[in-house]
């Protein structure tokens, strides 16, 4: 059962999950998300691991922040939180543009993160693609978000990227389901903090221990982005889940939680 908890950071109600008990690992989702993306690994983990999966500013049950929030403020509030709630070096799970918060918390704190692990990740879309893809897929976005009609309608325009092709229709209905409730305010902001940010400054300096988790069908961040990424960070771990795509941890739950366990154990202290 979730157990939802709310704190306030520099005027901002941020809400999150707290639950299980062990060391502490964070999860953060992706855009157009909230702290669900993780309902299959809050329960596989939380028997180890006090798992915390917040919802970023502008997600779920948190509110909106200002419009000129970009990724360097989200990384100060996710900072915030972890500090105020008593997390102590915390393990962090990023997924998609939570990944890329991920690295921007590492930029702020280095000292913070335990170890890193950076699923379907890029170092922000101006840090991993080149200019002409990064404004087709900002302008594309935004595009869709004006003109689909219904927030339900937007969500379907992500879907084809976001899933392999022979994936389980039950798992996109629910994953439609329960991101058609996206705060149109905050959605516009991510967009631009991801478009915008370039953590490729910050692989080479990353110390923690980092595992690579991708899908090899990934269309979003595909195989190039995965390579880049861990060439530049230092004895990084690359692992490719076959037959899935971006959303790996919703497709192949079960592997993809046994990757994350095996790491983990294998960086506890």
């Amino acid at each position: 059962m979730e157990s939802m908890q709310r704190i306030r950071v520099r005027g901002l109600s941020i809400a999150y999950e707290l639950a299980g008990s062990g060391a502490p690992l964070v999860l953060l989702h992706g855009g157009l998300s909230d702290h669900r993306d993780w309902r299959r690994q809050i329960d596989a983990l939380r028997d180890t691991y006090t798992v915390v999966a917040w919802d970023a500013p502008g997600c779920g049950a948190s509110e909106d922040p200002p419009l000129s929030y970009r990724m360097p403020d989200y990384a100060a509030r996710l900072a915030d939180l972890i500090d105020g709630i008593g997390l102590v070096r915390p393990h962090l799970l990023g997924l998609s543009w939570g990944s890329t918060l991920a690295l921007a918390l590492y930029q702020l704190r280095p000292e913070l993160p335990r170890t890193l692990i950076l699923t379907a990740a890029y170092a922000g879309w101006a840090g991993s693609l080149t200019p002409e893809e990064v404004e087709d897929r900002l302008g594309t976005s935004l595009h869709d978000l004006d003109t689909a009609g219904s927030s339900e309608a937007f969500v379907r325009t992500w879907v084809p990227s976001l899933f392999a092709l022979d994936v389980d229709p039950a798992v996109v209905e629910d994953y439609v389901k329960v991101m058609a409730g996206f705060h149109d305010g905050g959605v516009r902001q991510m967009l631009h903090a991801i478009a915008e940010a370039n953590l490729q400054p910050v692989l080479p300096t990353i110390e923690a221990p980092t595992l690579l988790l991708y899908g090899a069908e990934d269309a979003r961040s595909p195989m190039p982005v995965a390579e880049a990424m861990h060439r530049e960070i230092r004895g990084s771990e690359l692992v490719v889940l076959p037959g899935v795509g971006h959303m790996s941890n919703l497709e192949a739950p079960d592997r993809f939680n046994a990757v994350v366990r095996g790491f983990l154990e294998r960086n506890a202290e």
